[in-house]
């Protein structure tokens, strides 16, 4: 039986990723931040060589991103030296390994997708501790593959779609940013995708998301559109919505590793939030209509 290790297991897509593998009969070991401390090295050596798995899968992370600005050691600390911890022991027992990356990877300065080969400039703290680990990958590991993803959302943790639904019920009104435009992702085509990934050995770099592009006011919009409420959403800019972090204005994926290599496509990202709305019950219509590929 196939074993495989997923860090991070407790968080929206690593929860996705352990229900799927253990539906399809794989020898399944989630571990949390309470179970495996990435930034350990010997614990983390210690563990992934005790399990032995054939495959791991990298998920955990510090994802605050604002927060990482005036917490930069900390940020490069777990996605950048707990990803060397974790790559240096799967490649000690020859375990395929699969790193979960970010679109914040580019500076946003494209007026066209980025595709796995496009050059890497990121914006904030963030981004560079994550383009950090994937250095480590790339430097020290022999059977890997980095996915790069964007606008996760999932049933478990916190993510922009429950955001806005919550939001709904104590705000009268609603500012959303109009002016950066990016690739939603739900983590159970993520999770899919991620597994027909790592049965092969077609080793390299990979843009994951549903298709088609949005701003996030467009994906709040949908949001409302599916749920059947009539929201008082009201478009700002960037500058208007002052953050710490600097975000990539454009960060929309072009999944070109995807297609040379012959793998799945995923569906469009309003279908995904259609299936997305309906799992965590907030879907009021089954009928899913107006398809646009906006962005």
């Amino acid at each position: 039986m196939i074993k495989v290790l997923v860090t991070g297991a407790k968080g929206q897509l690593g929860t996705d990723l352990v229900l799927l593998l253990e539906s399809l009969g794989y020898k399944t070991f989630g571990l949390g931040k309470s179970e495996l401390d990435i930034t350990n090295e010997l614990e983390v050596k210690r563990k992934i060589t005790d399990i032995n798995p054939d495959i791991v899968i990298h998920c955990a992370a510090y994802t605050n991103v604002d927060k990482a600005e005036a917490d930069r050691d900390s940020a490069f600390l777990i996605n950048g030296i707990g990803t060397r911890n974790v790559v240096l022991a799967s490649e000690s027992i020859h375990s395929k390994l699969i790193y979960i990356s970010t679109d914040y990877v580019f500076d946003g300065s494209s007026s066209t997708p980025y595709h796995e080969f496009s050059p890497v400039s990121p914006l904030n703290v963030y981004g560079q501790s994550k383009l950090a680990g994937e250095s480590y990958v790339r430097d020290f590991h022999s059977k890997f593959f980095i996915v790069r993803t964007s606008w996760v959302f999932g049933a478990e943790g916190d993510n922009f779609v429950k955001k806005m639904l919550k939001l709904y019920h104590t705000t009268e009104q609603l500012t959303v940013i109009n002016d950066q435009v990016g690739c939603p992702t739900y983590t159970v085509d993520l999770a899919m995708s991620i597994v027909e990934l790592m049965i092969s050995d077609k080793y390299g770099i990979y843009h994951i998301s549903n298709t088609g592009s949005c701003s996030w006011f467009e994906f709040a919009k949908e949001i409302f559109r599916q749920s059947n409420i009539q929201a008082n959403l009201k478009p700002c800019t960037t500058e208007e919505l002052s953050r710490p972090a600097k975000r990539p204005m454009y960060s929309v994926m072009d999944h070109v590793g995807l297609r040379i290599n012959s793998f799945s496509i995923l569906p469009h990202w309003q279908d995904a939030l259609n299936r997305f709305l309906i799992q965590i019950g907030r879907k009021q219509s089954p009928d899913f209509s107006n398809n646009t590929n906006e962005g």
